[in-house]
């Protein structure tokens, strides 16, 4: 894929903002810097979402909140229902977090039974609202991967995250998006956790993200713009 503008690279963020610390002018400038950018949508916790969704009705950025977040550990009717509570506050995606425990004892029947909860709460409203699993790849090995997203494509989740960005195993990786990819081929996939420059941007985009999750969104699309300039400022001369 070759981005061809700042908006068409705009469009693959989740300008993200999950600092327990973040109060309502932080959620305010962050949904005005997602008007100003074009970005696809902002990404809060639960008790912004309703702020958020009249901030930007309208504007055709989207809102996106979490549920489990950032453990994982909450039980399964709790996730369904943060999810549930979020949706009717105004939230347009949810991403949820895996149970890592789960996800390390091997235990399938708890994943499955964890993600179809809230794939059900998703899949019965109108429109559908699509779901992302956040499995914190960076703490995995490359089997844990494939057993977990082929256990949440099997439930019917709509995208697999690479990171809540809070895990200190750290973030997303090229490496561990293409293995997602590869386990669950009709998931789409969001990278997020440290991506922090243009470079990083590109090379997830490259290697077939749908989405990036980012706190640093706004300084990719000015570096973007940094180096647009600068090229155009160059074949100007040239010419």
């Amino acid at each position: 894929m070759t981005i061809q503008n700042k908006e068409q690279l705009a469009k693959y963020f989740d300008h993200t903002l999950l600092d327990c610390m973040a109060t309502e002018s932080d959620i305010r400038r962050h949904c005005q810097e997602a008007v100003e950018y074009g970005f696809y949508a902002v990404c809060v916790q639960p008790r912004w979402v309703a702020l958020c969704a009249e901030i930007l009705h309208g504007t055709g950025v989207k809102v996106v909140s979490v549920a489990g977040f950032p453990y994982g550990t909450n039980l399964s009717k709790v996730k369904a229902y943060e999810a549930e509570a979020v949706i009717m506050d105004g939230a347009d995606e949810v991403d949820i977090v895996a149970d890592l425990a789960a996800v390390l004892a091997g235990d399938a029947k708890y994943l499955r039974t964890d993600f179809k909860a809230v794939v059900q709460v998703c899949q019965s409203l109108k429109p559908v609202v699509p779901l992302k699993v956040i499995i914190e790849s960076a703490a995995l090995t490359d089997e844990q991967i494939r057993f977990v997203c082929e256990i949440a494509q099997g439930a019917g989740v709509d995208f697999l995250k690479t990171s809540t960005g809070f895990h200190k195993a750290g973030g997303a990786k090229i490496e561990d998006v293409k293995l997602m990819a590869e386990a669950a081929p009709r998931c789409r996939i969001k990278a997020a956790g440290g991506i922090k420059t243009l470079e990083q941007a590109l090379s997830f985009i490259e290697a077939g993200v749908s989405r990036i999750g980012a706190s640093a969104s706004v300084e990719i699309l000015k570096q973007f713009e940094t180096i647009s300039s600068s090229k155009n400022l160059t074949t100007e001369i040239t010419e």
